[in-house]
Order: C-alpha cells, then sequence, then structure tokens
C-alpha cells in the first residue's frame, strides 16, 4: 500500500502519523502553505484518503480538489468537519472513531462537573498561594445527588448517565426522539429539560439542528444555581450569551471542554472562579489516542483490501 496517496490534514497524534507513513504515502497538508496550486497539480491524482479531524476535516472544496479520493478517515467521532453530502454524492466512504473514545470524554465531563461543584481549581490555588494559613476555604456544592439533564443520549450521554447515577443523580434527557430500552425521563424540549435539572451536559452531535441549542432561553431555564458542561462541540453553545449569563449571575457555573472558535476562548472567561476551562482534551490520553489511531489505519487498510470498514459512516 506504500503507493497509496494519503493526505493528513494537521498534526494529531505522532503514532498515527508514524502508522500512515509505514503504511502509505503520507502527504503532511500543514507542510504546504495554502493555498498552494503547485501542491494540488502535483499530488492531487495520487491522493486516495484523507485522515483529517475535529480541526480541519474534509470540506467540499477539499473534496472537489482530489479527483481520485475514495476514503476520508476522521480521528474523532464528530463529523462536522467533513461534508458528508457531497461525500454520498461522489461515492467516497467515511469512517469515524466511535466507541473507543466514549468512557475518556464521559469521564472528563464528570470530571469537570465535579471540579466546577466542588470549586477544585479554586482550592488548588487557595493552597498553592499560601491563603490556608490565614483561614479555611468556605463551601462548595455536592455533586451526589443532584438532578442531571443530558442533551444528547448516544454512547457518550449514555456513559455519562452511568456514571452520574452511581452518585444517585436522577437523570433526564433530550433528544430528537424518545429512546427505546432506558427508563430516564424524557424531554422533547430542551428548555423544559433545563428548567427541570441542575446540572446540564451537552453531548450530542454538532448538526445544523443543535447548532446554538444551548440558547439564552436554555441558559435562564438552567438559571443562577445551574451548571453547565459542555463535552460536545462548542458551536453547540450560543457562546456570547454563555459569557454574559456567567458575567450577570444567571447562570452558576461551567465546564467547557469546547469553544466556538477554538482554540481562541473568550477572555471575560479567564477570570470567574466558577468555571473550569479545559483545552478540547475531552479524548486525549495516552490510551485512547492509540486506540483512535489503530482504528483509523484498521478502516484505511480494510478499505483498500476491498474488506467491509469497521466503523462506517457513508
Amino acid at each position: 500500500m506504500n503507493n497509496i496517496g494519503v493526505l493528513m490534514t494537521c498534526p494529531m497524534s505522532e503514532y498515527l502519523e508514524n502508522q500512515l507513513e509505514n503504511r502509505f504515502n503520507l502527504f503532511k497538508l500543514w507542510n504546504h502553505s495554502s493555498p498552494n496550486p503547485h501542491f494540488l497539480e502535483t499530488h492531487s491524482s495520487s491522493i486516495k484518503a484523507v485522515v483529517g479531524n475535529t480541526k480541519i476535516g474534509a470540506d467540499a472544496n477539499m473534496i472537489d480538489s482530489l479527483p481520485n479520493l475514495e476514503i476520508v478517515a476522521s480521528y474523532s467521532v464528530g463529523l462536522d468537519k467533513i461534508d458528508l453530502g457531497k461525500c454520498k454524492e461522489k461515492g467516497i466512504k467515511v469512517t469515524n472513531t466511535p466507541d473507543v473514545l466514549t468512557d475518556d470524554v464521559a469521564d472528563l465531563g464528570i470530571g469537570l462537573a465535579l471540579a466546577v461543584l466542588r470549586k477544585m481549581c479554586v482550592c488548588d490555588r487557595f493552597v498553592r498561594s499560601g491563603d490556608w494559613i490565614n483561614g479555611d476555604f468556605g463551601l462548595a456544592s455536592k455533586f451526589s445527588g443532584k438532578s442531571v439533564g443530558i442533551v444528547g443520549l448516544g454512547r457518550i450521554g449514555s456513559a455519562i448517565a452511568k456514571r452520574a447515577e452511581a452518585f444517585n443523580c436522577s437523570i433526564s434527557y433530550h433528544s430528537r426522539s424518545k429512546k427505546p430500552n432506558t427508563n430516564y425521563k424524557y424531554y422533547s424540549n430542551i428548555v423544559d429539560l433545563a428548567a427541570d435539572c441542575q446540572i446540564l451536559f451537552v453531548a450530542c452531535a454538532l448538526t445544523e439542528e443543535t447548532r446554538h441549542i444551548v440558547n439564552r432561553k436554555v441558559i435562564d431555564a438552567l438559571g443562577p444555581k445551574g451548571i453547565l458542561i459542555n463535552i460536545g462541540r462548542g458551536a453547540h453553545v450560543d457562546e456570547p450569551e454563555l459569557v454574559s449569563a456567567l458575567l450577570e449571575g444567571r447562570l452558576g457555573g461551567a465546564g467547557l471542554d469546547v469553544y466556538e472558535n477554538e482554540p481562541n476562548v473568550p477572555e471575560q472567561l479567564f477570570s470567574l472562579e466558577n468555571i473550569v476551562l479545559a483545552p478540547h482534551v475531552g479524548s486525549d490520553t495516552e490510551e485512547t489516542s492509540k486506540a483512535m489511531a489503530d482504528l483509523v489505519i484498521s478502516n484505511l487498510e480494510a478499505h483498500f483490501k476491498g474488506k467491509p470498514l469497521l466503523t462506517p459512516v457513508l
């Protein structure tokens, strides 16, 4: 397969990069200035696969510029950076990396909720600054027993629910339709869900329907004691409305791993003590990074050997 051209859109995983180089003719898009007509003119006909992620996937322009493209493999479970309509139109196969990252993302979601409620980052600064010698830290809020709402009861949402149940939390959810085989309370309206929970987790896929699904109405329904945890995509939340709600005290707190214009984060958030910010690291553990890379490689090898894809999207 060393003669098969694979285009990697941006740096992702050194292990993945090495595995691709060992098996294919790897092109690294970030090594070429953009736009670079010469690069495309020289190599486009030999590129049969694109490997992308949550930063750079495969948009319509890229797909159209690669006449022999056969497959797009996402080093992510998310598909919002891939033009699925264009892939379907051209008969291009698409894969992603579900399941292998579910535990890590769900773990981080619960961790963010605990960190916000127990003020763990503020506690850390309190100890490091030496302020403890002047008096006790004060009180935080418990996680156990809280009412939890989940937007999107897919793999990750279900894993969050399972973990929250272990803390004796009541679980309710919103999705496009009611899920079978679950006793969790279903809300067809996300505003009603937000009004009836204390912690709202966002864990759905990003589509045009879910873009800014958490808007001012949802934030205000969650209220000044409510906590928002977003481990989905930044564009799920109307970010200016979130910032103003936190600054005005209309929302109790937030734990964020994703942002609308990554890596740019609203600077107004930096001074707030009722939020915890993570740099989109939901699946970034050594174990899961390797498992995701192995799945990308396995899907590519299966395709070029004429075998069924392991995790087909299209």
